[in-house]
């Protein structure tokens, strides 16, 4: 559904009507405060905006020319402060393209890069031309679209789900499909991603998390290494923060761009999951001093980007440049940009990409309380909208358990990855970080007031991980010592080196029985785990059937199978799949797992960590087993809700006792990711096995109880 704006500039008329001619074409001055092309119903609306620049021109081209067939200087009259607006009648947005030109002043070392020979593709631009083939960049320079939005949302109400109740799936859309094994008609695509609804419900997650889709250049840097071209396949490299990647949709969608992601969006809503969407404010494609000039360089570079005292370019993403996020018309274009997606796209949230550059100053130092972070915590349109951050940058600046206005904003939380990583190997000396870790790092988060005065546990603030794009998958977690990007081309000199992986004993692929039967169970270990934790369960796309990469850990230039998701291993590992799907079905079931619960009748504390004996709360520095007891009563059941996982890391059994429950019922085992010896792993609601007495830990093994009543 549109906005009542929307609707009424495209298809009210209006009482505007040409004062004058340029270049043979009716205008008028337009609309000022109404960014971007807008199609109105007889003509169109253009503004933009530079502070530096000292004329503008708009220019219209022919689908897929180079040559505008008419430019269009913006007059003086048509220009308020820094916006230019000017209103083109008798324009059919299906004849043409659009970009500018920019003049003004050329001082590098100022930061003032204005040249009126380079074109300039509109900031809001909500459609990009040329980048529809995949792996295909026709045009030297980027042109725009007008698009004309008539899609019907319906009565669709946002989703209110809190973010402790999701089970986020983060997913690459290409990368989701376009292998042949996936079986759907429209691989590589929203439309393919749509046809795997019914997999992502059986699987039972309800939020996924979308790789970059705002209009990229995967060519760029595109280059052969031993007979494979490699692109930037992931995508963080944004062109237009408005647009929709082209290239993902199964069919050309000229002047009505977005209709495919946003019937993805809808189906998704309407089987019960949410989209969030991983944006990239911190750099975009246009690099550093060697960089292209298309946007923002030739609109305002000394505004858009951090630039040094000689008017080079701050690199705190490692990609060339970084943006100016906390400049006053930065800021605004990405708060204008998030409620674009949120209002005419229905998304549920943000994961942004190094946010700790959000928080940074114009010089590059960190802020105290950043203005675009408190902005867009208290924006009334974001107000139910996720916000998370991944709370560090490439200039060193980490901020996980400190990011700024964490009252809103949640954090991938980097030490429960690592910490666990380390456990669940069997290092030394983790044992307290993954305790609070399982517990809803409450170490790093405590707890805090909404703007409403409402109390939320800093649980909400942890998004808890393993494994992202960025890195192993959870399989070659448990199948490589060393990571192995040599086709990366970099001589495997990219990528994290602190992967705290375990080959299980041997390097990638074996056919040792032993090694494979204990890879699966660290899998299945790693799976109870996380979706055991109190936090937001995040995971890897794959993750659930065994996909691997090979042992690449940094395959952002990799389109082909190390990237790609093979779905012949969800044949194979049908019970890996099983077993996440019943964690999953697990974690829903309990409700004290997600949140704080009225105090259980049982009498026990409602979240406490345990020694080998549950009645020793102490748990030692370097001890390779423990567990973790959460207990409320669950108002909606009249019960109490009781779940104790127990972890032994250690490479021999371990004899544990369980908490006594004074006569209220006993404790029944629900997993052991050991297993029975007949392939059993899990125990659904009727089938549990009553224990009595001490319970012996398999060797790197998790145990799941569950307590209930006579």
């Amino acid at each position: 559904m549109k906005s009542y704006h929307q609707k009424f500039v495209s298809e009210t008329p209006l009482d505007v009507y040409p004062t004058g001619e340029i270049s043979g074409f009716p205008v008028s001055p337009g609309m000022f405060d109404l960014n971007g092309a807008t199609p109105l119903q007889n003509g169109v609306n253009f503004t933009i905006h530079t502070c530096g620049g000292t004329a503008c021109e708009l220019l219209l081209f022919h689908r897929e020319e180079e040559e505008p067939f008419a430019v269009l200087p913006f007059p003086e009259a048509y220009k308020i402060g820094d916006v230019y607006s000017m209103i083109v009648y008798g324009l059919d947005i299906r004849d043409f393209e659009y970009a500018y030109r920019v003049d003004g002043p050329w001082d590098p070392e100022k930061g003032l890069l204005f040249d009126k020979k380079n074109i300039l593709l509109d900031p809001y631009a909500k459609a990009v031309s040329g980048q529809r083939t995949w792996g295909t960049h026709w045009d030297p320079t980027y042109h725009a679209r007008v698009v004309k939005d008539s899609f019907n949302w319906g009565d669709m109400p946002q989703s209110k789900k809190e973010l402790c109740d999701l089970i986020i799936y983060e997913l690459h859309v290409r990368g989701f499909t376009v292998h042949e094994s996936s079986g759907v008609q429209n691989r590589g695509t929203f439309a393919g991603l749509m046809e795997k609804i019914p997999y992502l419900r059986e699987l039972g997650i309800n939020a996924v998390e979308l790789m970059p889709i705002f209009e990229f250049d995967e060519t760029m840097n595109a280059r052969e290494i031993n007979g494979e071209r490699l692109l930037e396949y992931w995508g963080y490299n944004t062109v237009s923060f408005f647009a929709p990647n082209t290239s993902f949709t199964s069919v050309n969608e000229y002047n009505r761009e977005g209709t495919e992601l946003k019937t993805l969006i809808k189906a998704l809503h309407d089987n019960g999951i949410e989209v969030i969407l991983d944006v990239v404010f911190n750099h975009t494609a246009e690099g550093n001093e060697l960089g292209r000039t298309f946007c923002f360089k030739g609109f305002d570079n000394n505004i858009y980007y951090m630039l040094t005292p000689d008017g080079n370019y701050y690199n705190f993403s490692g990609c060339g440049n970084t943006l100016n996020c906390n400049h006053p018309v930065v800021q605004q274009m990405i708060l204008e940009c998030l409620r674009y997606w949120t209002v005419n796209y229905r998304v549920d949230g943000f994961r942004f990409d190094l946010a700790s550059i959000l928080g940074r100053n114009e010089d590059g130092s960190p802020m105290n309380n950043p203005p675009l972070l408190r902005t867009l915590a208290s924006d009334p349109l974001l107000r139910n909208v996720k916000l998370i951050a991944e709370a560090w940058d490439a200039g060193g600046m980490y901020q996980v358990g400190s990011f700024p206005a964490s009252g809103r904003w949640a954090e991938w939380n980097g030490r429960y990855r690592d910490s666990l990583r380390s456990f669940l190997k069997g290092d030394c000396w983790s044992s307290w970080d993954a305790a609070w870790s399982i517990s809803g790092s409450g170490d790093l988060y405590g707890m805090y007031k909404d703007s409403q005065g409402g109390n939320y546990a800093g649980y909400n603030s942890s998004i808890n991980f393993l494994t992202c794009h960025d890195g192993f998958t959870l399989y070659d977690l448990y199948s490589y010592n060393e990571k192995h990007n040599e086709n990366n081309g970099w001589d495997n000199t990219d990528g994290a080196n602190d992967n705290r992986s375990w080959n299980c004993g041997a390097e990638g692929e074996t056919n040792d029985p032993e090694v494979l039967k204990l890879r699966y169970r660290m899998i299945r270990n790693a799976c109870a785990v996380l979706l055991c934790s109190r936090g937001t369960p995040m995971f890897l796309a794959g993750d659930e059937f065994g996909n691997t990469k090979y042992g690449n850990n940094n395959s952002y230039c990799q389109d082909n199978e190390i990237s790609w998701l093979d779905w012949t291993l969800l044949e194979k590992n049908k019970d890996l799949f099983e077993f996440f799907r019943f964690m999953i079905s697990y974690r829903k079931d309990h409700l004290v797992i997600r949140k704080k619960l009225p105090d259980a009748v049982c009498g026990m504390d409602s979240i406490h960590t345990h020694n080998v004996n549950a009645q020793d709360i102490s748990i030692p520095r370097d001890a390779y087993t423990f567990a973790v007891s959460f207990a409320g009563y669950d108002r909606e059941k009249g019960k109490d809700d009781l779940v104790y996982i127990a972890v032994n890391s250690y490479w021999e059994d371990v004899s544990i006792t369980l908490p006594d429950l004074h006569k209220r019922g006993f404790w029944y085992l629900s997993v052991n990711t050991y297993g029975d010896g007949q392939g059993r792993y899990f125990y659904p609601q009727g089938q549990e096995i009553r224990i009595t007495g001490n319970f012996i830990m398999r060797p790197r093994s998790v145990a799941i109880f569950t307590g209930r009543p006579y």
